[in-house]
């Protein structure tokens, strides 16, 4: 059974960090990717970031680069999100993903979580 179990996420000021942590079982990694799409309140779906632990590509969307890094630890076999320099147009709800390929169409993602709410003050 293929699970995804996010952990993070939370209410933090205006320039602050957080850390989300996704720990995908039921599949082999090395076959597909893992990311992070998020979703703000009347906003559509956007992916963020993605990692293929097969290939070592990554991908950032542009309003996150520079301020955001994903990473796998294959020892625990999690994937993290840190995300430095939050702004309040970070605040959303931010689901860690499956996807087929770690492109910017975060193409054939077929899991994704609940979500993990991240706020961000002014």
């Amino acid at each position: 059974e293929v699970q995804l179990v996010e952990s993070g996420g939370g209410l933090v000021q205006t320039g602050g960090s957080l850390r989300l942590s996704c720990a995908p079982s039921g599949f082999s990694f090395d076959d597909f990717a893992i990311g992070w799409i998020r979703q703000a309140p009347g906003k559509e779906r956007e992916g963020v970031s993605c990692i293929s632990r097969s290939t070592g590509s990554t991908y950032y969307a542009d309003f996150v680069k520079g301020r955001f890094t994903i990473s796998s630890d294959n020892a625990k076999n999690t994937v993290s999100l840190q995300m430095n320099s939050l702004k309040p147009e970070d605040t959303a709800v931010y689901y860690c993903s499956r996807v087929l390929l770690c492109d910017s169409a975060f193409s054939g993602m077929d899991y994704w979580t609940k979500g993990t709410l991240v706020t961000v003050s002014s």
